[in-house]
């Protein structure tokens, strides 16, 4: 009875600091890189593979348990999954439901281990997978859902991701030299620079401005910079947005480390020369005012 204790408390311990510790976008990864290497040990693993992808993905089923070595110890995974209450959503008049569940895993140990747990597993693990995920990642470009997902839905549902399959590089793109040189050098100080940018109290960004008629290569040099930074490309277009708690929720809902790409600033925001003088009897437009709150958005982020 008591070693069933310790265990349990000592699953306790590690999912709170688990939480706290563990980005959450890197929690399904590393588990499923554990159970990948140990499927032999479950009774049931899950297969699957992307309709574009190349390769087959092993990992744990539900409610299953896998057991990671380290140091010589044995620790003990268990996926716990539970079922969320379902979200009725009506649209054009016709109501469904919403169905999604919550997954956690339980980690358990003798109590003698808890030291080797929070001083050197974790963090061997939290670096472990950032290495694997680097490695192993694949591009994506995501695209606004349509309005109906978006504000009834959300979170994940916000954009919807493919798979980002283009040959653009540095190496290949059709750019004077000491441009591209110089481009390659401020993406390398700017990833080099992101514990500054946290000492000083700073968004890790960095912004571009292209212009130029179409057929020019600036989708080109995007699709160069996120093969070349390994980062997803979010591509967002203004007249898709028509609040600015749309325009709140969708800037939200990117994830770390990628590229969003704004069509067409310009088109929204109506420009007068200075030099012609104002007629009489003509009304002026208001500037969108999401287009104005994402300029607004961006310098606070």
């Amino acid at each position: 009875m008591s070693t069933v204790a310790s265990f349990a408390a000592s699953a306790m311990v590690i999912q709170t600091v688990a939480r706290n510790l563990l980005p959450y976008e890197l929690k399904a990864y590393i588990f499923n890189n554990i159970s990948t290497k140990t499927c032999s040990s479950m009774k049931l693993c899950k297969v699957s593979m992307g309709e574009k992808e190349t390769k087959i993905v092993v990992s744990m089923a539900k409610n299953q348990e896998t057991v990671d070595v380290f140091d010589g110890v044995k620790f003990k995974w268990r996926q716990v999954t539970r079922q969320v209450e379902s979200k009725n959503v009506v649209f054009q008049g016709q109501s469904s439901n919403v169905r999604s569940e919550k997954r956690s895993f339980e980690l358990s140990f003798h109590k003698k281990h808890k030291e080797k747990v929070l001083d050197s597993y974790l963090p061997f693990v939290l670096k472990e997978s950032k290495r694997l995920m680097e490695e192993k990642k694949t591009l994506k470009l995501h695209t606004l859902g349509n309005d109906h997902m978006r504000r009834y839905v959300g979170g994940a549902e916000t954009w919807q991701p493919i798979k980002l399959d283009h040959p653009a590089n540095f190496g290949t793109l059709a750019m004077n030299t000491e441009l591209k040189a110089t481009i390659m050098e401020d993406l390398e100080r700017f990833v080099k620079r992101k514990d500054y940018y946290r000492r000083v109290g700073k968004a890790w960004k960095r912004g571009y401005l292209l212009y130029g008629p179409p057929g020019t290569g600036k989708s080109s040099l995007i699709a160069a910079m996120a093969n070349y930074l390994n980062f997803d490309i979010y591509d967002l277009e203004l007249t898709d947005i028509h609040t600015n708690s749309d325009l709140r929720r969708v800037l939200i809902a990117t994830g770390n480390q990628s590229i969003l790409v704004v069509e067409d600033i310009d088109c929204g925001l109506e420009l007068h020369d200075r030099q012609t003088e104002p007629q009489p009897n003509v009304a002026i437009k208001p500037k969108r005012s999401s287009q104005v709150s994402f300029l607004n958005y961006r310098l606070k982020w």
